[in-house]
């Protein structure tokens, strides 16, 4: 999510280049005459972070999994790859590879990280080479002091000194840089590294003021009073919320006081992430998020501390609708625009549906690993469950900036009402992004039962105003046929395998434990099922899976699809994923 070297403005790479330069000779000067410089740890740092073994034991054979490129380089440092795009670059430069190697932990590992962090250090700690932007140089500010004692364990390249003497190097970078990193992450990932670097390191702690009150400017400059960002990337606030539930636990580790309004937003961010979490662990796949890394929203969530959901169902745009063991999110708000919409995505009014730990509806998620192509593919509104229009988005990209283009046009309305009655909760949904081209709104309804059994859906398609008709008429006028196409579309997960039944005018979707769901139609459209893709962080090519697509024509000023998803066989008890139903089950984080 960090912004690459190649996309930050021309002058803030100039002034990174040359602040990289300055500080590296100030830091040698210092330690020269015995002052600023970093002599220590305060106390012994504490591992922290998402590892996995299985990447890292990838990265000892030399397989370089990043961004969505698979780079081959056994026996070499990753400064000897010739990176093939500006994203592996910033994954390289940011040492995400030194969590993984911690993970794995053994001695071989241990040396492979100490080489490449050797390598590292002779070849660009001086300032020189790519990466020396204020979120970068935090990121291994952060990772470095997190994993030191792994990185100087045994008898590491010329001993404890060259590691120190860069940590010193990228604090004073960090500090003079932070304010140039881009509002957002980017700046939160540059404060987090200095406040845990003055917390850490012997002779930093001059930074620890400063880096406080840029953090508590941040949370309150980038995470709402709901809990909201202006992204609407569940992701990206999990990112944050990761950050900040590190800085306070580092500070309350120092014996330090955490400020109410860092408090307050890890609050905020946990109970909007609560409400987006499905049950299978994974975020609601909507504007770039891909669901999270493993494990990572629950360690978040468990350091964040009361597990409070948002009352009514809504956060940040989205809304929930939740039902025995089926917990549905759809997006209820228009898309992010302008500049900070370049990952928004054309998804108003698409839901996602899982049955407790198993995903039955999705959306297809972030393209954005799998190159230009694809992340303006996923961008689309046919990438998501939701109806589209004649083959066009609900909302468009700008001409320029490829898959990373913001979205210069979209619904500006978007309404959205809650029912609760005793046999079932609803949503009822609008959206006027196809009334400029069209004239017609997209009206949604979505019912889900109190026990989680059955899906009512009902979308309609209708010309409000006259001057709305007018258009709907000669939108028709040029139309083939004289009527207008439209497409409902029910992406499915990979692991749910789907059959057409009752001679095509219903689909069985059966997922891995067994269960088995049904969709059904009033028949007014035609059903079919169709491929489709799954873009799964990790991956060097995006899952082939399937969608159950409802198409019709729209010839009337109003046309409405009535449709219902429902359970026709539950789970095996021997088989269901872990988890209860009675009042001893386990609680969400």
């Amino acid at each position: 999510m960090i912004q690459p070297e190649a996309d930050t403005p021309r002058r803030s790479r100039f002034m990174n280049a040359i602040a990289a330069r300055v500080t590296a000779r100030s830091a040698t000067a210092g330690a020269a005459r015995g002052t600023a410089r970093a002599t220590g740890f305060v106390s012994q740092p504490v591992p922290r972070g998402m590892g996995q073994q299985a990447r890292g034991r990838q990265l000892l054979a030399g397989n370089f999994i990043i961004a969505g490129h698979m780079i081959e380089a056994p026996g070499c440092a990753p400064w000897d790859i010739a990176a093939p795009h500006p994203a592996v670059a910033a994954g390289l430069q940011g040492f995400e590879w030194l969590e993984h190697l911690a993970a794995l932990g053994d001695r071989a590992a241990r040396e492979t990280a100490q080489g490449w962090t050797a390598a590292w250090i002779a070849r660009h700690g001086r300032g020189s080479g790519p990466g020396w932007t204020p979120a970068l140089a935090g990121q291994r500010l952060r990772r470095m002091i997190s994993h030191a004692l792994f990185l100087l364990a045994g008898d590491p390249p010329g001993g404890p000194e060259p590691l120190f003497a860069t940590l010193a190097h990228h604090t004073t970078f960090v500090a003079r840089r932070w304010e140039a990193a881009p509002p957002g992450l980017p700046r939160m990932e540059a404060l987090t590294g200095l406040l845990l670097a003055a917390l850490s390191l012997e002779g930093m702690e001059g930074y620890l003021h400063p880096a406080k009150a840029g953090l508590i400017r941040a949370c309150r400059a980038q995470i709402g009073a709901d809990g909201s960002i202006a992204s609407r990337n569940p992701e990206e606030l999990l990112a944050m919320l990761s950050l900040l539930t590190w800085a306070a636990d580092a500070l309350r580790g120092a014996e330090r006081m955490v400020d109410l309004s860092l408090t307050e937003a890890i609050e905020r961010a946990a109970v909007v992430l609560r409400t987006l979490r499905h049950g299978d662990g994974g975020l609601a796949r909507f504007h770039g998020c891909d669901g999270g890394a493993p494990g990572r929203l629950d360690e978040a969530l468990a350091l964040a501390g009361p597990r409070l959901v948002a009352s009514d169902g809504r956060a940040m745009g989205y809304g929930r609708l939740q039902g025995g063991r089926s917990a549905l999110i759809v997006d209820a708000a228009p898309p992010p625009m302008g500049p900070g919409g370049g990952q928004g995505h054309a998804s108003t009014l698409a839901f996602e549906l899982t049955s407790h730990r198993r995903a039955v509806v999705v959306n297809c998620g972030s393209g954005s690993g799998f190159g230009a192509d694809w992340a303006r593919a996923a961008r689309a509104t046919a990438s998501h469950s939701t109806l589209s229009l004649d083959g066009l988005s609900s909302a468009r990209m700008a001409a320029r900036g490829g898959g990373a283009a913001p979205l210069a046009d979209g619904p500006a309305h978007v309404g959205v009402e809650r029912e609760l009655e005793p046999s079932y909760s609803a949503l009822l949904l609008s959206h006027d992004g196809y009334v400029p081209s069209h004239g017609l709104t997209h009206l949604r309804r979505l019912d889900l039962s109190r026990d989680g059994r059955a899906l009512i859906g009902e979308d309609t398609l209708v010309a409000l105003s006259p001057a709305e008709r007018r258009r709907f008429e000669r939108t028709v006028a040029r139309q083939a046929g004289g009527a207008i196409g439209f497409a409902i579309r029910f992406h499915l997960h990979p692991e749910a395998e789907a059959a057409l039944d009752m001679g095509g005018t219903a689909v069985s979707v059966t997922l891995r434990s067994g269960e088995v769901w049904v969709l059904r139609q009033d028949g007014a459209a035609r059903m079919a099922l169709e491929p489709s893709v799954y873009f799964e962080p990790g991956r060097l090519r995006p899952r082939a899976t399937v969608q159950i697509v409802l198409s019709g024509r729209a010839q009337d000023y109003t046309s409405q699809i009535a449709w219902s998803l429902s359970k026709a066989q539950d789970t095996p008890l021997a088989l269901r994923d872990i988890g209860r139903d009675d009042p001893l089950a386990l609680p969400d984080l």
